[in-house]
């Protein structure tokens, strides 16, 4: 029965899609084409005049905008049309656009784009309209929206067709205007503390600085295989290596993975990195980046997130990763010294290490937080001193060679960032990612290759240095009170239909 109600709808849109391009087909043949206009001159918008009624009444403007709604009423009609920011409504009749305009008025249809020029005032009923003296057809939907108007509600149409969401769902490009507010404020935070904003190449000829399976694409004139950058790190590094103290880039970066409410191919993240500092300094601008930046957008460090209260404040908590799993679970890894426990505990517990490779002390003890502590950190939280196994371009601890200057942070059961003392020692980076090769070549697709040209920066000589990166998807997710990542991306990835 399904099937036949779509077959119906569909004969439907293509009928009334037929008669648009029939009404389009006149108005040509008349010459009143109006995909011919190539401008019209708006003097003000809906919002403009809407929140300053005063300055506006009775006084001439020109508006622009989608009929939304219309309501003919004989020789006088109301029509609501929307523009960039709001919805205004027009008075349109006989008497002053005279017989042959309005005649062509009625045929226009819910999705059209008018001009409209006339006089501000309000109706009846408080309304705030535009009396019309003058109207222009600027361009002709061919294609209905859809039957039930602020009624597209399926998530996989509204993603794949944003362009019909945002106007049909209006309210859903708060989220996006948000967004760039955000990123704004992000960006001014650092440029006032000194960072300088780079941009690195996007296509690499390595796939390096995090682990995740690259896209690989082809350079046909060098005849080369090309990555996608899966992080934005090492370029950044380079640059301090050159001079630069402290550097920052909010870019795009595309990993081969998975797909879920947290996860797309595509994201954006910012990384910064400044030199002399260490981990704890990249604690403390972390903390300033997220409270500065919700006291921007929402006037508080207060948010509410899916029935969270979360309280952005500087101070959240610290704790470090070995404390965090003793804390939720008990087990304390300090007590554990070998590989060979440290599998054991892991198969007593029933947590399986999916790969023969990663059968270390290191990487069980990331399992274990993973099971036991990621989904409790509701408040935000910062998770420091990570196994090296796991941590292929962290600065080792001079207490525990075993574990690295790194923390991640999480808030609401999920991670928001990442950040390193960053190592400096090119021989101990060499040897790490000779393991990350040697991981790789035992079939690990998420490992790093080696990066000769890295190291040889290192060995110019990288000072001491703190690095940060934040999801800034998330971020925007977080602050907007949205449970999916694709309702923070204009146009998240999809697979094709057919």
């Amino acid at each position: 029965m399904a099937e036949n109600n779509n077959e119906v709808e569909e004969i439907d849109v293509n009928h009334l899609m037929q008669i648009r391009r029939d009404k389009l087909k006149e108005l040509q043949e008349a010459g009143k084409d109006p995909f011919e206009i190539t401008k019209f001159n708006r003097t003000n918008t809906a919002g403009e005049i809407k929140s300053n009624y005063e300055e506006f009444e009775q006084k001439d403007v020109t508006v622009a905008g989608r009929i939304i709604a219309k309501r003919i009423m004989g020789k006088a009609s109301f029509c609501t049309i929307q523009d960039c920011d709001e919805k205004i409504q027009s008075y349109v009749s006989i008497n002053d656009l005279g017989e042959e305009s309005y005649k062509a008025f009625k045929t226009w249809d819910i999705g059209d784009i008018i001009g409209i020029t006339g006089f501000v005032f309000k109706t009846r009923t408080e309304e705030i309209s535009v009396h019309a003296k003058e109207v222009t057809l600027l361009s002709k939907s061919l294609r209905p929206l859809p039957e039930k108007f602020h009624g597209l509600k399926d998530p996989d149409l509204r993603y794949r067709q944003r362009y019909t969401d945002l106007i049909v769902n209006p309210e859903v490009k708060e989220s996006f205007i948000l967004r760039s507010k955000i990123i704004s404020s992000v960006r001014k935070i650092l440029t006032e503390k000194g960072y300088l904003e780079v941009e690195t190449p996007i296509l690499n000829t390595i796939s390096g600085g995090a682990t995740a399976r690259p896209f690989t694409t082809h350079h046909n004139s060098l005849d080369i295989d090309m990555y996608l950058r899966i992080a934005l790190e090492l370029n950044l590094k380079r640059l301090i290596v050159g001079g630069f103290d402290k550097v920052f880039e909010l870019g795009r970066v595309f990993r081969n993975e998975g797909m879920d409410i947290r996860h797309n191919p595509e994201f954006t993240e910012l990384e910064l990195y400044a030199a002399y500092q260490d981990y704890n300094d990249m604690m403390d601008i972390t903390e300033e980046i997220f409270s500065k930046t919700a006291m921007d957008i929402l006037g508080t460090t207060i948010v509410n997130y899916q029935g969270n209260e979360i309280d952005l404040k500087p101070g959240w908590k610290r704790i470090t990763m070995i404390d965090s799993i003793k804390e939720a679970s008990g087990i304390d890894f300090n007590e554990i010294k070998t590989d060979e426990e440290a599998v054991n505990l892991a198969k007593e517990k029933g947590i399986e290490i999916p790969d023969k490779t990663k059968e270390t002390r290191g990487d069980v003890i990331s399992l274990f937080f993973d099971e036991y502590v990621e989904k409790t950190l509701i408040q935000p939280t910062f998770i420091y001193d990570y196994p090296v196994e796991i941590s292929p371009l962290a600065k080792r601890k001079k207490e525990d060679n075993r574990l690295t200057e790194r923390f991640e942070i999480f808030i609401c059961g999920r991670e928001y960032g990442n950040a390193f003392s960053e190592l400096n020692d090119p021989i101990d980076q060499y040897e790490r990612f000779k393991k990350q090769v040697e991981a790789k070549e035992a079939g690990d697709e998420e490992a790093s290759m080696m990066d000769e040209d890295y190291i040889q920066a290192l060995e110019i000589g990288l000072p001491p240095t703190g690095g940060l990166g934040i999801g800034i998807d998330r971020l925007v997710m977080l602050l907007t009170d949205s449970v999916s990542i694709r309702d923070v991306l204009l146009f998240p990835t999809m697979k094709p239909l057919n």
